[in-house]
């Protein structure tokens, strides 16, 4: 075995050794109907800590020669498929992991020259009397061998988009570097597979791509590999079912990633540290700092501020992720940096209405921790505002909920300009920013004999009421009220058992000022 030819099966061991281990080997089955076809290229983006290497390190110690993995991977889903032997360490492997070469020779000419002269080192020890060691092109040396002995490669290519990400680089380097793969992999048929996964997609030029013949996957496209980018649904269930954790914690914390191929993915570092240290918060987002989302979201674009604030305040944002250029540097619309932010792992995507939204409590903690400075200050008083508003709420203080409401609203009229009750919905959302702590929050909730504006359903172990809130404009307060006993939005909450609020909002475009009526459900189970 070698470092970068055949590196064996050990660090997948590692993997399978941890108290958890989610099994995702049946990705392979989808690898091995495109191993040797025309579909033999795949790039798979996704966040940071999305369980990339372990992938890639569970492929070599699949596809690779010089081990046998036919019991290591014998507890495990692939081993159940009937072409599961028909591939298993039938292949030379080279895996390359790009950030360690450029974190150790940061020019790219020079680190291209290292990484080739490291890979044919190892060619030559396994093949003495076919590869010349003098040769200094990768892709030569393959060609050689190949002619000489028909043997076909495996590549693995982690982190392959680290230089793309890296602002330090310039375009001409970047270009330099996807030649490189280009030339490495494209037409080649020594190629058995290429395998690359990293955090953007494939990096585009004008009007065509440099690699145009790997068909990606990506948090804006995953296809069938959706249920690999994460973990699924069940997969937690069972987690939180083993380990006796609470679910629905689990779901509000780490949850929002949806795709239509397998519905609900969540974040796997966040979930198994939270499983080991028996205790909810944010694991993902302190692998680093903020001030690399703050980067992003204080960019001046027109309408980038308004949208983060609506995603801030539970609501989605529409964006076109076509334009997007595939790197960290090259924006020119809120869009732009709104796509990458999806790529990034801080915003979810609804593919069906191309929109975003901020997938979980880690991720909404992230970003109120990324809006400090002057650019934000506005938003950052009204959310500091929140809890007295939930407390004011609570203790049915009306003339308090109005009065803060009314200085959220004064305090960011240049963003949160009333025009309607959607308009009026997502100040009303921002203000209760600190409900997500407590609450599930359902807008247009299905009730009775209409939809409620919105719903807070307390979590599981919480003590706090259920809140129905019905807004209104140019209306009354008692006017709501009204409307959510007449059209009985509370028969729909029947299944839970609690105290349950009425908050009736109207605000008075002439006065510019809120009311707010706020009656306890006096017939409701308790």
């Amino acid at each position: 075995m070698g470092i970068y030819l055949n590196p064996g099966n050990d660090n997948f061991q590692i993997a399978c050794n941890s108290e958890i281990y989610v099994d995702k080997t049946g990705m392979i089955k989808h690898t091995n109907r495109m191993i040797c076809t025309q579909q033999r290229f795949i790039c798979i983006s996704r966040p940071r800590r999305f369980g990339k290497s372990i992938a890639a390190n569970m492929l070599a110690a699949y596809y690779g020669k010089d081990c046998d993995s036919a019991e290591l991977f014998a507890p495990y889903q692939i081993a159940q498929d009937e072409d599961f032997r028909k591939n298993l360490n039938r292949y030379n492997v080279i895996m390359l992991n790009i950030q360690d070469f450029v974190s150790i020779i940061p020019k790219v000419d020079e680190m291209l020259l290292f990484l080739q002269k490291r890979v044919i080192k190892e060619l030559k020890r396994a093949y003495p009397d076919i590869v010349d060691a003098d040769e200094s092109f990768l892709s030569f040396v393959l060609e050689d061998l190949y002619s000489e002995t028909k043997e076909t490669f495996v590549f693995i290519i982690d982190e392959w988009d680290c230089i793309l990400r890296d602002r330090q680089y310039t375009a001409d380097d970047q270009k330099k570097y996807l030649d490189f793969i280009r030339n490495l992999l494209k037409d080649k048929a020594y190629v058995a597979l290429a395998y690359m996964t990293g955090i953007l997609p494939i990096k585009k030029y004008g009007t065509h791509s440099a690699l145009n013949m790997f068909d990606e996957y990506s948090m804006t496209r995953p296809f069938e590999y959706a249920q690999f980018i994460g973990f699924t649904e069940p997969e937690v269930k069972a987690l939180c079912a083993k380990y006796q954790v609470d679910f629905d914690t689990m779901k509000s914390w780490y949850d929002g990633y949806t795709f239509p191929e397998v519905g609900h993915i969540y974040n796997p570092k966040s979930v198994v540290d939270s499983i080991r240290r028996k205790s909810f918060g944010s694991y993902w987002t302190q692998t680093e700092t903020y001030e690399a989302l703050k980067i992003y979201i204080d960019l001046n674009y027109d309408g980038l501020k308004d949208a983060v604030v609506q995603m801030l305040a539970g609501g989605r944002v529409g964006i076109n992720p076509e334009r997007f250029q595939n790197d960290m540097t090259t924006f020119s619309s809120k869009d732009d940096v709104l796509t990458l932010l999806v790529h990034l792992g801080y915003l979810a995507f609804d593919s069906e209405h191309s929109e975003v939204f901020i997938p979980n409590a880690e991720i909404r903690g992230e970003f109120r921790n990324a809006i400090q400075g002057d650019h934000w200050k506005d938003i950052v008083a009204a959310l500091e505002q929140s809890q007295k508003l939930l407390e004011a709420t609570w203790n049915q203080d009306g003339e308090t909920v109005a009065e803060i409401l009314d200085a959220v609203h004064s305090e960011n009229t240049s963003i949160l300009t009333y025009n309607d009750e959607n308009s009026l919905s997502c100040v009303i959302s921002l203000a209760y920013f600190n409900a997500m702590k407590e609450y599930t929050k359902i807008r247009e909730f299905p009730s009775g004999k209409g939809f409620a504006d919105i719903v807070y359903l307390p979590r599981k172990h919480s003590d706090k009421p259920a809140l129905i809130v019905e807004l209104k404009y140019d209306a009354s307060a008692e006017g709501a009220i009204t409307q959510i006993r007449e059209k009985r939005y509370v028969e729909s909450l029947k299944e839970y058992h609690g105290n349950l609020l009425l908050v009736g909002i109207n605000y008075d475009k002439e006065s510019k000022k809120h009311t707010c009526v706020i009656e306890k459900w006096e017939n409701f189970c308790c």
